[in-house]
């Protein structure tokens, strides 16, 4: 089984999800259901069809968030390290361009607009480990480039 890393923020978040889908989600879908039901033939019946398909939806998410929840590995931000790691802020130069901040998360919590990149992205992989002041190459489906570490924090 292999590990989601998390950040407090992203498993407090999908904790809320969850206890949502499972709460308030499920009952309205059953609501609808029990609505397009009373309405008639089922066969012909689009709410009906719709209910159905939101209802496998809801479902599969909760599946998919129990299993990230049971294998989460919580990342302790406050450790600060020398080298980056999962948890890690880090601010980068690439290939002398301006610099760039990015937070490394696990991949459920990717999302390169805010900042936050997956350790298992090409950049994210090649950070991990890396020093302030450590010159290297990332390899990544669009070409190679190179990247400077400024700052770890």
């Amino acid at each position: 089984m292999t590990i989601t890393f998390l950040t407090r923020e992203g498993f407090d978040k999908l904790q809320d999800e969850l206890e949502h889908l499972r709460t308030v989600r499920r009952q309205e879908i059953a609501n609808r259901l029990h609505e397009a039901m009373e309405g008639g033939e089922l066969i012909e019946n689009a709410e009906y069809e719709d209910a159905k398909n939101e209802q496998a939806f809801v479902e599969g998410r909760i599946k998919e968030i129990e299993m990230l929840l049971a294998t989460a590995q919580v990342i302790n931000e406050s450790e600060k390290s020398e080298t980056v790691q999962v948890g890690s802020t880090v601010t980068i130069e690439e290939d002398g361009s301006s610099v760039e901040t990015y937070t490394i998360v696990g991949a459920a919590e990717a999302n390169p607009r805010l900042g936050k990149i997956s350790n298992e992205s090409p950049l994210g992989k090649a950070l991990i480990n890396k020093k302030k002041g450590d010159k290297f190459k990332v390899e990544a489906p669009a070409g190679s480039f190179e990247v400077k570490v400024i700052k770890i924090s």
